[in-house]
């Protein structure tokens, strides 16, 4: 079993930053992408960011400039910076990853989700 747990969630004035943090524990042989997500309530859960095992990043319009996620390979964590937080950025963020497990799993990619952690920007 797979369990994402993240962490740096909390409370912020409009203009200020936080930092969210994800580690990914258990059976794990390789972790292809890990994202954010978030979601607030009525609304479907929406793409902030990703990050691949190749390197890459992608952002949601809305975030970009402001958020940064960065992986740690070694470590299977993955942060997300965020800077410039405005009202509209108060949800619950999720963590999500795409991966493959060691035997006896098969080895098709899957995926799992963190519990989230609130953030909230107060103007």
């Amino acid at each position: 079993q797979v369990q994402l747990v993240e962490s740096g969630g909390g409370l912020v004035q409009t203009g200020g930053s936080l930092r969210l943090s994800c580690a990914a524990s258990g059976s794990i042989l390789n972790i292809y992408v890990m994202s954010w997500y978030r979601q607030v309530p009525g609304k479907e859960r929406e793409l902030v960011a990703t990050s691949t095992s190749g390197g890459t990043t992608s952002y949601a319009d809305h975030v970009k400039g402001r958020f940064t996620i960065s992986r740690d390979g070694a470590k299977n964590t993955v942060t997300l910076q965020m800077k410039d937080l405005k009202a509209e950025d108060t949800a619950v963020y999720y963590c999500y990853s795409v991966l493959q497990q060691p035997p006896p799993a098969g080895l098709r990619p899957v995926s799992y989700w963190g519990k989230g952690a609130q953030v909230t920007v107060s103007s």
